[in-house]
């Protein structure tokens, strides 16, 4: 079963070097930061508008369902995004050097085929 729909998961923890270097910088520095970081992904959503289905966003606080019932929980997770593209590695490519990880503390993007339900 083939797919050209993928979903692009951002991820980065709130304790990686990375988050405590970003946090670490003054308030002016981050903003100034923050402007480069915006821009820059405004120019790869302009680059990538063609095969963007849904620009999708930030992702709010998590909460697990188990055996024990519903906590409060955290993760890496911290937006999404949804591809079409003509395979897994050319949506892949489309995230090489992305803002989120170029610009800002994130750490990675995930990027994964949607697959049809299968009828019947």
């Amino acid at each position: 079963m083939s797919t050209d729909t993928y979903l692009a998961v951002f991820l980065g923890s709130k304790t990686s070097p990375k988050m405590t270097a970003w946090n670490a910088l003054s308030e002016s520095e981050r903003k100034n930061r923050e402007r480069e970081g915006m821009a820059a992904w405004k120019a790869w959503v302009e680059k990538h508008q063609g095969a963007i289905l849904e620009m999708g966003g930030p992702l709010g606080k998590t909460k697990k369902v188990d055996a024990k019932g519903v906590a409060d929980i955290g993760n890496e997770l911290g937006a999404f995004t949804v591809v079409r593209a003509a395979s897994h590695e050319a949506a892949a490519k489309m995230f090489e050097n992305h803002p989120h990880f170029a610009n800002f503390p994130g750490e990675r993007v995930e990027i994964m085929p949607i697959l049809p339900i299968p009828a019947g």
